[in-house]
């Protein structure tokens, strides 16, 4: 399993502890299941993001091009 992914499971982990804590709380019925749902979204697409930019090294190719 590559870096990326093991990244995304511990974030969705994570993310799901929030999630259950903020509904044991009462804060999830206050702010109703629409807010809710964008904010996951919101958070998942973040990981996304996270993971992505700290996959892996970024290097420079460089190509000598004859024509």
């Amino acid at each position: 399993m590559k870096w990326m992914q093991m990244y995304l499971v511990g974030y969705t982990i994570v993310l799901g502890g929030l999630v259950a804590a903020l509904w044991k709380m009462g804060v999830i019925d206050r702010v109703g299941p629409g807010w809710t749902a964008i904010g996951i979204v919101i958070a998942v697409g973040l990981g996304f993001i996270v993971s992505v930019a700290h996959s892996g090294n970024k290097e420079t190719v460089e190509i000598d091009g004859k024509r």
